[in-house]
């Protein structure tokens, strides 16, 4: 798993992503405050990360960049308000940790099939699959 440090990063990058709409929204706050606790993240860590904030790291497999990506994804979405340039942002996120361009945009597409736009990880990872082969 991720040392605490790229916990920390993961993080600051959801951090990071949720005041791009400007600011954070309180189901966004209750949002990564779970995942922070999920991640094992000192609540005294947590709010160090919303006042000063930490260089956010790239994760290293695969599998742990998706993830990532369907955390994004659900933080986008926790609101139930998309912005063209959260989606913008998000898809150029997907790009920069190096998911393949036309998984990126299905899932994008994919979300708008189920309620409240939350793909299921299983949905997502079949993407992600198909276009791998």
């Amino acid at each position: 798993m991720n040392t605490y440090r790229e916990k920390l990063g993961i993080l600051s990058e959801m951090i990071a992503f949720a005041r791009s709409d400007a600011g954070i929204k309180e189901s966004e706050h209750t949002f990564l405050l779970g995942v922070s606790r999920m991640l094992g993240i000192d609540q005294n860590d947590f709010r160090a990360l919303l006042d000063e904030g930490v260089n956010p790291r790239q994760p290293k497999t695969q599998m742990e960049r998706i993830l990532q990506f369907h955390r994004l994804l659900l933080l986008m979405n926790i609101d139930q308000e998309q912005h063209p340039e959260e989606i913008r942002q998000l898809h150029n996120i997907g790009l920069h940790m190096g998911l393949r361009p036309s998984a990126v945009q299905e899932v994008l597409a994919a979300m708008h099939r189920y309620p409240d736009l939350i793909i299921p990880p299983r949905e997502l990872i079949d993407i992600f699959r198909k276009h791998e082969n």
